[in-house]
């Protein structure tokens, strides 16, 4: 009989500006806590962003979630990716471009992978706004593997920009 695996907790960042994006989102938060092996153990508020890339798409809406998983990162980001089609998501090859649904491994446990497939801890994620704060919201003392405490790179990160919605506004 093959041992069980240990539980792995997953930070999962989440974003989308098409088709009623704080739904998406919503949906999005719905279905990971129906992934097989898995339980949804934290979510974020929402927050809304500006796009990253191309500035003539719409703002976006943004939040983490976090996982306790059996799932390998492969399979994780199988799930994920499960989730996006489901949601409409076509890869176009725009980078940074507008989606219904974006799903992104954020962190594994503390490990650090590099695949053709998979980068994480997720390549940025120190920069961006959209993921730090929300991130804070749920694990506030958080050390990142190979990047430091999260409250380290906050402080070199502005929420400017960034508004977290309370729940009348993401209606």
């Amino acid at each position: 009989m093959a041992a069980e695996s240990k539980p792995v907790l997953a930070w999962v960042g989440l974003g989308s500006n098409l088709e009623q994006p704080c739904e998406q989102v919503r949906g999005a938060l719905h279905e990971l806590a129906t992934l097989p092996d898995t339980r949804l153990t934290a979510a974020s508020s929402l927050y809304r962003s500006a796009p990253m890339g191309p500035q003539d798409q719409p703002t976006y809406i943004n939040a983490v979630a976090r996982l306790e998983t059996r799932l390998t990162a492969e399979a994780l980001l199988d799930a994920l990716q499960a989730i996006e089609a489901t949601h409409g998501r076509v890869r176009t090859g725009v980078h940074w471009g507008p989606r219904t649904l974006d799903l992104d491994i954020l962190l594994y446990g503390g490990e650090q992978l590099s695949s053709p497939r998979l980068t994480v801890p997720h390549p940025g994620m120190a920069e961006r706004s959209f993921v730090l704060y929300p991130l804070e919201e749920i694990d506030p003392d958080l050390d990142i593997p190979g990047l430091g405490l999260l409250r380290e790179l906050l402080a070199g990160c502005s929420p400017e920009g960034l508004e977290r919605l309370e729940e009348d506004d993401s209606k």
